[in-house]
């Protein structure tokens, strides 16, 4: 068996619907408690997250939705370790998630794919695993990131260069570089941005498909209440300066997820709280 069917195989096989129908249940895969976080700007101190408490079960999806600057890339940054709190305590799988990205629990991907222009898609999905573990050999990690552009619908693209794909190719490119690593964790922050209305929701299912085939744990930071309500078990809202998360909004909708679920009165319920929210918390914020 090669590594990489061996990859494919674990990632699938501990997935299915037992694993995301009990993730609800399950206790913390990641649990920011009373995380603050202050910047200075010449001499001064602003604080922009207060007293932020979040706990995201093994094997949900959620997303973060807020106004923009309210500091939701900041609050990611935080649970993928890249800014240490000024108050509280953060854990993923138990450990700081510095650790935890260092053993390759965590992956990131980004509004831009940020793919190196001279390699081609397999060479860049590669990328990460090669530069974050130094004992498995080319051979292996090509083929695990093959593996992964199979999995993200980029079958027969692996020999191109980036400036040869779409901006949703790229970006599928960026998602099979983090699930090269074999995250247990995936934060994602305004992936789809970028993208035109039609691509951003061909990618909206893409990425459900692999979170149903995968299992794992996603945190999604988007502007969309649409995308929020589609794709997750629970949407946290942010606002206030500094932010906070005002309110935790189930998503009541049926699994498997799909264009019907479009007109389900669950998903009708939630955008509307949602978008009472959202305008909520822009009329709050500081002029």
């Amino acid at each position: 068996m090669t590594a990489a069917l061996s990859v494919v195989q674990s990632v699938e096989a501990g997935a299915g619907a037992a694993a995301v129908n009990s993730a609800a249940d399950a206790p913390g895969h990641i649990e920011a408690h009373d995380i603050t976080v202050d910047f200075e700007s010449e001499g001064r101190r602003q604080r922009v997250l207060q007293a932020i408490n979040l706990s995201v079960p093994k094997g949900s999806f959620v997303s973060i939705i807020g106004p923009s600057g309210c500091g939701k890339s900041s609050l990611l940054k935080v649970l993928a370790g890249l800014i240490a709190p000024t108050e509280g305590r953060v854990l993923v799988d138990g450990i700081a998630p510095q650790q935890a990205a260092k053993r390759r629990r965590i992956g990131l991907v980004f509004q831009d794919p940020i793919l190196l222009p001279w390699k081609n898609a397999v060479e860049n999905a590669a990328f990460l695993l090669m530069t974050a573990d130094d004992t498995i050999g080319k051979t292996e990690a090509f083929a695990r990131a093959a593996a992964m552009l199979r999995l993200v619908g980029l079958e027969g693209a692996e020999r191109k260069n980036p400036s040869q794909l779409s901006g949703g190719m790229r970006q599928r490119v960026a998602i099979a570089r983090a699930l090269a690593l074999d995250p247990q964790v995936l934060l994602m922050d305004e992936p789809f941005g970028a993208l035109d209305a039609i691509t951003r929701e061909e990618m909206s299912h893409c990425l459900l498909d692999i979170w149903q085939r995968t299992g794992k744990t996603i945190v999604l930071v988007t502007h969309s209440i649409e995308e929020a309500v589609f794709l997750s078990r629970e949407v946290h809202v942010m606002g206030g300066a500094p932010a906070q998360i005002i309110e935790t909004v189930p998503v009541l909708l049926a699994q498997p997820r799909g264009a019907q679920s479009l007109t389900d009165p669950a998903f009708k319920s939630a955008q509307q709280r949602l978008r009472t929210l959202l305008i909520e918390s822009h009329q709050r914020r500081p002029a």
